[in-house]
């Protein structure tokens, strides 16, 4: 079972998608990247988008931390609900609606995402999505990320680098055995 790591809820367990229709970033993966995260001071305040959330750990993890909003977009609705239930215990314990669960698909998010201005972001599909859709979402997101934002996209170890749309350049990447982190920031 996945925990927030640290935070004003920190310890808290989190709720798992049943079955296996989602792959949960593990606890080691987590910690190593907001470790980086906190390195990069991109979570204080942070508007943070979690796409393709699973059971939004990494969204909640992020308000937890300090994120001044965090919304969670899944399509799935036994995930969706997970996400919902792990976003109430969060902003229960924050005592505010920093964390927001949207059930639809991303690039209809992101097609009528009108506010934009996300800081930090995190793109977790499922290992079987096309490079050619992930290069998609990547396009639709660049118009709606702010000036020194992070965008952490998460696949398996044997899958090819994102091909980074005009306006999104890869400055990192970290391999955690069979997961792989690349980070990319505008390129303005």
């Amino acid at each position: 079972m996945s925990r927030i790591i640290a935070g004003a809820a920190g310890g808290m367990r989190l709720f798992s998608v049943p079955g296996d229709g989602t792959r949960p970033t593990t606890d080691r993966v987590k910690e190593a990247l907001f470790s980086r995260l906190d390195s990069y001071n991109v979570i204080s305040d942070a508007r943070v988008l979690d796409l393709f959330a699973g059971s939004g750990s990494l969204g909640v993890e992020s308000a937890s931390r300090g994120a001044h909003l965090a919304h969670l977009v899944e399509m799935d609705a036994r995930a969706a609900e997970v996400c919902q239930r792990n976003a109430d215990v969060v902003n229960k314990v924050l005592g505010s609606s920093v964390v927001k669960v949207h059930r639809t698909n991303v690039e209809s998010f992101l097609e009528r995402e009108s506010a934009g201005g996300w800081n930090l972001v995190f793109i977790d599909p499922p290992y079987g999505l096309s490079q050619s859709k992930l290069g998609h979402i990547l396009e639709y997101l660049v118009p709606h990320l702010a000036e020194e934002s992070v965008v952490v996209v998460e696949r398996s170890a044997r899958s090819a680098e994102p091909g980074w749309p005009d306006g999104l350049e890869w400055f990192s990447s970290k391999k955690y055995g069979e997961t792989q982190l690349w980070f990319a920031e505008p390129a303005y």
